[in-house]
């Protein structure tokens, strides 16, 4: 019988922090301005091959190729919206299923990033709530996003001149970012370097459902943007929509927010609200909004409900959502109603997944009735 041959899996160096990568070039007996090098062609030129990166010594690159990869998520799905709107489903190791959106504008971009496989909360109208939480995304995982859309939209090297079709990012696709702040702050870091994707901090957008403890963390490590997935003005509603309320309300949300570091007039944090018909989207909701954002130097984002199969919600009204709108205008804070993008493709966050989930479980049933019936 032939001895079976184990070998170990080559390590990616994408998602390693400097600190990190420089380990490794130091256990292969390299100097540290290598670590400088490599970290230029893979998050500067985005090069995922060694024997390209041509400022290295052809011995160093075939060191490399022994031991490392530079490795991208594997693409699942890939959809393109009639209104330019891109949607990718990847695969991770192991085989998990995550998405994230690109959403173009005439001379920007914004990226909206997953940073857990399913979801540690159950807010009630969100589809992806629905998805169990599986794991945590590993920082290579939510820079590997980022990044991959950069190869498609073929944005490499990183733009210098501040023109970019990938301008921005948010942190609002699968997961509580906060649950899972170790990781997406590591993520971030390497977003943020100035030597490589060089994306600026007032660029990046994370957003939470109110992960109190965890907000002064993210402004005071992080500094970037914040936005709160409110949805509700009293405890009551807001409990139903999004359940981790019974654990942090409102008003603990809310003094969080005020204290939230380097929240000015000029870096507002944003306030996430889905009009949903007949539960949140009254006159009287709207003034209370007024009021409970009095002193927070704050915007309203207004989200018209996107619907998906067998939930218990209503998408509220237009007239209704642009009525609410002018109130909270009217009452000194800005209130835009975004515009749905990207409908045809089902690029509401979890949609996409859930699709390829369902159709993955019929496979396995038809294959299960086949074998049972050549049985």
């Amino acid at each position: 019988m032939d001895a079976t041959v184990e070998t170990t899996p080559k390590k990616n160096l994408i998602g390693l922090t400097r600190a990190q990568l420089g380990e490794e070039i130091a256990a292969l007996g390299e100097k540290p301005f290598r670590v400088k090098q490599l970290w230029h062609w893979i998050y500067h030129r985005g090069v995922t091959d060694f024997s390209q990166m041509t400022t290295l010594a052809r011995t160093f690159q075939e060191t490399l190729a022994e031991h490392f990869v530079v490795d991208r998520l594997e693409v699942a799905r890939h959809q393109v919206s009639e209104d330019g709107t891109q949607k990718w489903l990847l695969r991770t190791d192991g085989g998990h299923l995550i998405e994230s959106v690109h959403i173009p504008e005439e001379d920007r971009g914004a990226l909206c990033i997953s940073s857990q496989v399913g979801c540690t909360l159950t807010c009630t109208f969100c589809h992806t709530g629905t998805q169990r939480l599986v794991r945590n995304l590993e920082p290579g995982e939510i820079v590997g996003q980022f990044m991959l859309a950069r190869d498609t939209l073929g944005e490499w090297p990183s733009p210098t001149d501040g023109n970019r079709l990938l301008s921005n990012i948010v942190m609002m696709g699968m997961g509580e970012p906060l649950y899972n702040f170790e990781n997406v702050k590591a993520a971030l870091q390497i977003v943020m370097d100035e030597e490589g994707i060089a994306l600026s901090r007032r660029r990046i957008t994370l957003s939470t459902s109110g992960v109190v403890p965890m907000m002064e963390r993210c402004g005071e490590e992080l500094n970037v943007d914040l936005a709160v997935s409110l949805h509700a003005v009293t405890d009551e509603i807001r409990n139903t929509l999004v359940p981790l309320n019974k654990k942090y309300p409102i008003e603990q949300l809310l003094a969080a927010c005020r204290a939230y570091p380097g929240a000015s007039n000029a870096r507002r944090i944003t306030f996430e609200y889905v009009m949903l018909k007949g539960v949140n989207d009254s006159d009287a909701d709207a003034r209370a909004l007024v009021q409970l954002l009095k002193g927070i130097p704050a915007k309203v984002n207004l989200i018209p409900f996107n619907p998906w199969p067998g939930v218990a919600y209503e998408c509220s009204s237009n007239n209704r959502i642009h009525a609410f709108a002018r109130i909270v205008n009217d009452g000194g804070l800005s209130a835009p109603v975004r515009r749905p993008r990207g409908r045809d493709i089902l690029a509401a966050c979890g949609q996409l997944k859930s699709d390829t989930v369902k159709k993955r479980k019929s496979e396995i049933l038809r294959e299960q009735a086949e074998a049972e019936a050549a049985a």
